[in-house]
């Protein structure tokens, strides 16, 4: 007994004395690292900058963001640039007026996250502050049929972050949210070209439906889209098959080139979305109009299983919240795939209708020349007429051309035989005199006199006597006529 009572008293003094060691220990390790000797440290540092971030911060969970922007303003005035929380604090201005909401501060929170970018553009929370600059205008997006702003703005900020950042962590949610945003943009196109379709507007319908097929290609109902493309130049075709007016050959041209379109379109659908909800619409249209049937590739049958996979399924509760909350309902958006990061050209409906014209002009011209015929050229000399090219006069060989001056031709020069052409039809005219008559001499011109030369005098005399002398004025005496002279005095009393 009192051997085991001393070995007890032995080992609680042991282990006495190494607790004491190891608080000793302790407390020594407490005081040689104790934060409060760092000055340097981030975590419990009595640095007034530090102190004045940690307060801001406190207050803008507490819902004070005017106090957390008057701490922050604070600390960017006293302590920048030398302090290393002037990014920090510049960057949760922009988080006070995020998280404070509404139009104007939301627009105040877009201007400081821009304000942080330009200043530093290169730091890791830049792609932070250009991703929060999009979730401004995400959290604002109306439904499909509303006004559509602030989906395409959303869409060009979220990829102005994929193309500046691309390094970013932030990168997959920026495109998750991207895949989203065009989700909406391509259900407000389908539903424009829908609604062209019903009233039979197909050139409209078919810019629009194609318009989604080249830019969304991960929309939730682009297999349906491709099969609308298919219906709408179907219904060209029986448009064309009704215009009796037109020519049999030229309609049944358009029929089968609207035809070829149609089944194009139902093609695509089935290699392009294997496993689309309206693949075997798409097969049965084809089996209706006589066409094969195409065989979709293992990568294209994986890549759109993926993205069906991918898709949330639209639940009664969703429909229900859709109507009820303001933002459009985007759970059918794809979560895999890289979304389209720069938008093609739009196809117009004058575009559409110019194509058709096209169409129509080719099929008039089909079977016609592509060239158009020549103008008719005047045979050379001394070649058959014919019916189709006026015939020039005759020509005499080895005749060179030379005026007489009196509007004679030589047609044939002196003393040279004409050479004669054993394959031509019309042998050449010659004359076996070859003696030219002489040229008449045009007969001497009057000479001229020049009155002024002459005499003076003479031309005066003649001059004065060719005028006229003016006639003189005839009398009235003698001339029985009421016309005479008044009567004067008492010859006025005489009727006689």
């Amino acid at each position: 007994m009192n051997r085991l009572s001393n070995k007890l008293a032995v080992a609680a003094l042991a282990g006495f004395a190494l607790g004491a060691v190891s608080a000793h220990a302790k407390i020594r390790h407490k005081k040689d690292f104790n934060l409060k000797n760092n000055p340097l440290a981030n975590v419990k540092s009595e640095q007034p900058d530090l102190i004045l971030y940690n307060k801001a911060m406190l207050q803008m969970k507490k819902g004070h963001y005017d106090v957390a922007r008057l701490d922050l303003q604070t600390l960017l005035n006293t302590y920048c640039p030398d302090s290393q929380y002037c990014m920090r604090a510049k960057l949760s201005v922009g988080d006070t007026w995020f998280k404070e909401g509404g139009t104007a501060a939301l627009m105040q929170a877009e201007a400081e996250y821009k304000d942080f970018i330009v200043f530093y553009p290169d730091s890791p929370e830049a792609a932070e502050a250009q991703m929060k600059v999009a979730d401004i205008y995400y959290d604002q997006m109306e439904k499909p049929d509303r006004d559509y702003t602030n989906a395409q703005e959303a869409e060009q900020e979220y990829r102005n972050m994929i193309n500046q950042f691309p390094d970013s962590p932030l990168v997959p949610r920026a495109k998750q949210r991207l895949r989203d945003v065009q989700e909406v943009l391509a259900e407000r196109e389908f539903e424009i070209g829908s609604y062209y379709e019903s009233v039979q507007n197909y050139n409209a319908a078919i810019a629009r439906l194609e318009t989604v097929a080249d830019t969304y290609p991960l929309y939730s109902k682009s297999d349906q889209v491709l099969i609308d493309i298919g219906d709408c130049y179907e219904g060209e075709a029986r448009s064309f098959q009704m215009a009796k007016r037109l020519p049999g050959a030229v309609r049944e041209r358009m029929v089968a080139d609207y035809e070829n379109r149609a089944a194009a379109a139902y093609d695509k659908v089935i290699t392009k979305y294997p496993m689309a909800p309206h693949v075997e619409d798409a097969r049965d249209r084809l089996v209706a109009m006589n066409r094969p049937i195409p065989t979709p590739t293992q990568a294209a049958i994986a890549e759109n299983e993926a993205e069906e996979s991918s898709r949330q399924p639209l639940h009664f509760t969703d429909t229900l919240f859709g109507l009820i909350k303001r933002g459009p309902t985007m759970v059918e958006a794809a979560h895999v795939g890289d979304p389209t990061l720069t938008d093609p050209k739009r196809t117009l409906a004058t575009d559409i209708n110019k194509q058709n014209i096209a169409l129509y002009d080719q099929a008039i011209n089909a079977g016609k020349p592509s060239q158009p015929a020549l103008a008719p050229q005047p045979t050379a000399a001394n070649e058959p007429p014919r019916s189709d090219r006026p015939n020039s006069a005759p020509l005499l060989e080895g005749t060179p051309a030379a005026g007489t001056g009196v509007g004679v031709q030589i047609v044939n020069a002196p003393n040279s035989a004409p050479t004669s052409d054993p394959n031509a039809l019309v042998k050449p005219v010659a004359s076996a005199n070859t003696t030219l008559p002489p040229v008449e001499k045009p007969a001497a011109a009057p000479t001229q006199i020049n009155d002024i030369k002459g005499d003076q005098g003479q031309t005066a005399t003649t001059v004065a006597s060719n005028k006229k002398k003016k006639a003189p004025k005839p009398s009235l005496d003698n001339e029985s006529s009421s016309r005479k002279k008044k009567k004067k005095g008492l010859d006025k009393l005489n009727p006689f």
